[in-house]
């Protein structure tokens, strides 16, 4: 399906819960701390800040779910268990740092958006 030129049936039922997935706050930054290497439930828990342990879990078995991320356990006493980008959730980098990108250099822009929305709108 090509962007913006025609209507597939049914592609956005498909598309959609993909979308929900990639687009969630969770998953941007789960996915942005492992770019650089695998890490722990905790480490990810500890550097995100904010995220609840129920709301990590869910993310992190979500993405496992579609294949972005691999859930490795170690036979250890307590077992270790680390998460990492699976191929194609290193594919989902350069999309994410491109938005990235793209709301830091419009940042300023969407501020005075904001605002005069605000100020139209001020009861």
């Amino acid at each position: 399906m090509e962007l913006g030129h025609r209507h597939v049936p049914g592609g956005c039922q498909r598309v959609a819960p993909v979308l929900a997935r990639i687009g969630d706050k969770w998953t941007v930054l789960v996915v942005m701390l492992l770019a650089d290497g695998p890490l722990r439930f905790n480490e990810l828990k500890r550097r995100i800040g904010g995220i609840s342990q129920r709301m990590l879990t869910f993310t992190v078995r979500g993405l496992e779910r579609d294949g972005l991320v691999q859930r490795t356990v170690f036979p250890t006493v307590p077992p270790r268990v680390e998460y990492a980008l699976t191929p194609l959730g290193r594919s989902l980098l350069a999309p994410i740092q491109h938005l990235a990108a793209w709301a830091i250099e419009n940042m300023p822009e969407i501020e005075a958006a904001q605002q005069r929305f605000e100020q139209a709108h001020a009861a």
